[in-house]
C-alpha cells in the first residue's frame, strides 16, 4: 500500500467517525449537542482537523443524512421484499418507513428536516438520495392507480408517511391508534 492510498484510507476512516459519533451525538442529545468542539473533543481530534473534512454542522447533517437515506432505503427493500401481493408490500413499507423515523429521530431530523445543504428532487441530488426515493417507488408504482404519474403518488404517499412520522414523534396522535392509520392510508391511497 502506497503512503498516498495510506493517507485516504485515514481520511476517509475519520470522516466516518466523525459522522458516527456525530449521529450517536444527536440521537442521545438532539441535534443542539452538536458542535464542532464537541465533535472534536469526542473525536479526539483537533477542531481544524474536523473542519478538514467538513465545512461546518451543516456538512455533518448532511453526511448523517446520506447514510440515513441508505439505511431507509435499505429497510424499505428488505421489508416489501418478504412480502407477497400489493396490498402486504404497501403496508411494509409504510410499517418499515414510520419504524426508521421512530428508531432513528436525529437521522430523520437530518434527513428530512434540518438544512443539511442538500439538493433534494433536482439534477444534482445524491445518489443515496434519489435511491431512497426510488425505493419507495419500486413499490408504490404499481399500486398509484391509472391515469397517476407513478412519481407523484410516490410523492404524495411519502408525505402522507412524513406526516404521520411527526406528528406521532411530536405526540400529535395517539400512539395506540398508529397501526390502524397506516391501514388507512394503505386503504385509502393505494389502488390495490
Amino acid at each position: 500500500m502506497s503512503v498516498q492510498e495510506r493517507k485516504q484510507r485515514e481520511r476517509a476512516e475519520r470522516e466516518r467517525l466523525i459522522v458516527a459519533t456525530a449521529r450517536e451525538l444527536a440521537e442521545r442529545q438532539g441535534w443542539d449537542a452538536v458542535t464542532t468542539r464537541r465533535l472534536a473533543e469526542r473525536i479526539e481530534y483537533s477542531q481544524p482537523v474536523l473542519y478538514s473534512h467538513f465545512r461546518g454542522k451543516r456538512e455533518i447533517i448532511g453526511a448523517v443524512a446520506l447514510q440515513g437515506a441508505t439505511e431507509m432505503a435499505a429497510a424499505v427493500r428488505a421489508a416489501t421484499l418478504a412480502e407477497h401481493g400489493p396490498r402486504a408490500k404497501v403496508t411494509a413499507l409504510a410499517r418499515a418507513y414510520l419504524d426508521f423515523a421512530e428508531r432513528n429521530p436525529a437521522v430523520y431530523d437530518a434527513l428530512f428536516q434540518l438544512d443539511g445543504g442538500l439538493p433534494y428532487a433536482q439534477e444534482d441530488t445524491p445518489e443515496p438520495l434519489k435511491d431512497a426515493f426510488a425505493a419507495l417507488l419500486e413499490c408504490l408504482a404499481e399500486v398509484a392507480g391509472d391515469g397517476v404519474r407513478p412519481g407523484l403518488f410516490t410523492e404524495v404517499f411519502w408525505a402522507s408517511l412524513h406526516g404521520l412520522a411527526t406528528l406521532t414523534r411530536t405526540r400529535r396522535l395517539l400512539p395506540e391508534d398508529a397501526e390502524q392509520r397506516v391501514e388507512l392510508l394503505v386503504d385509502r391511497l393505494a389502488v390495490l
